[in-house]
């Protein structure tokens, strides 16, 4: 089993004007010690001082505050991958801002293909003009293609439609979207969380802050983030794997990251299970016990207009109730089909 340190690498879509980058510009204003690697094909409005001087594919600059950006075409998206996902880089998590007219599928597929195996999917984010709804899909047909493939939808710019024109639409999405969460927002103001985990560093490891972020501070204010529902669960007994596999198989629309550790008892005693599900994807990552760590499953699971009760109610029939219900062993066997294989990787200098 590898124990690479593998950073989530998030596609951020959606036609021209809906948004996405004014999503995320906030995401970097927002990310205070969390780093964040960018690639962009086009830098539009990106707001920092240092995008300035890096307008043409192959540059690479520093944002102030350990982010990153380079500006890549598609065709350079493995090399750059490589670049930003070295440990010297010490990113947590990288954000593809597709080309507004860009097919999100592609960039997905590459992810998905790629043999860095530091990179792991962390989701497509899709974003909507709430106001343009309807006008973007007769120009880009392609839009319910695209919405369709989306673990996350943010309809933007809600601010701008009044409330039942907001329902209409929100609900028009969720409909082309199926099982993606949903979620609406003004002015791109998703709150970081939805998309990947806040990383904890101590004052002095983080390097200062955009220069934006304090000329900024007002509006980060007088706009509420988007809404998400978060579920917190804790098992004490090991979770049957069967069970598990069936409620992650038949996990409802809307909920979109699913992150923790699983016990899984006496079927692998030495190891617990990292679980990582973004959309329709899943992996597990087996890593031995932590010396002295206490043996519970712990997940965590974040969507929008998902059933609190019902999915603590799913995942508390996954427990073990005893020995009388003591799974058998080839009942790992769905388990390990998401185990990543483990790669042959030759020695590389990351200094």
């Amino acid at each position: 089993m590898s124990s690479v340190q593998q950073i989530p690498v998030v596609v951020l879509a959606g036609f021209l004007g809906s948004g996405k980058t004014t999503l995320l510009n906030h995401l970097l204003r927002s990310a205070r010690g969390t780093r964040v690697g960018v690639m962009v094909n086009d830098f539009g409005s990106i707001e920092i001082d240092a995008m300035t001087v890096a307008g043409q594919v192959g540059s690479t600059v520093s944002l102030g505050n350990g982010c990153l950006c380079c500006a890549v075409d598609a065709s350079e998206l493995d090399t750059y991958l490589e670049v930003l996902t070295r440990p010297s880089s010490r990113l947590d998590v990288i954000v593809i801002e597709a080309s507004g007219l860009a097919e999100p599928q592609e960039l997905v597929r590459m992810i998905l293909a790629s043999d860095n195996e530091r990179v792991v999917y962390g989701g497509l984010v899709e974003v909507v003009d709430a106001a343009e709804f309807d006008a973007t899909r007769v120009r880009h047909p392609e839009t319910d293609r695209h919405l369709a493939i989306a673990d996350l939808v943010v309809v933007n710019k809600a601010d701008r439609v009044g409330h039942d024109e907001l329902r209409r639409v929100h609900t028009a999405v969720a409909g082309l979207a199926e099982r993606a969460a949903v979620v609406d927002a003004a002015y791109g103001r998703v709150d970081p969380e939805l998309l990947f985990d806040r990383a904890t560093r101590r004052d002095d490891e983080i390097e200062g802050q955009l220069s934006f972020d304090d000329l900024r501070e007002d509006e980060h204010h007088a706009h509420p983030h988007a809404a998400y529902d978060t579920v917190s669960f804790t098992a004490d007994e090991p979770v049957h794997p069967r069970r598990l596999l069936d409620f992650l198989d038949s996990r409802p629309d809307g909920l979109y990251r699913i992150k923790g550790f699983v016990d899984f008892g006496a079927l692998d005693p030495a190891n617990r299970y990292t679980l990582h599900a973004v959309g329709r994807f899943l992996r597990f990552y087996p890593e031995p016990w932590p010396p002295g760590a206490q043996r519970l499953t712990q997940l965590v699971l974040i969507g929008s207009g998902t059933d609190g009760d019902a999915l603590h109610k799913a995942l508390d029939g996954c427990r073990v109730t005893g020995p009388q219900d003591a799974p058998e062993e080839h009942s790992m066997w769905g388990v390990l089909r998401y185990v990543p294989e483990p790669q042959e990787t030759a020695g590389e200098d990351d200094s």
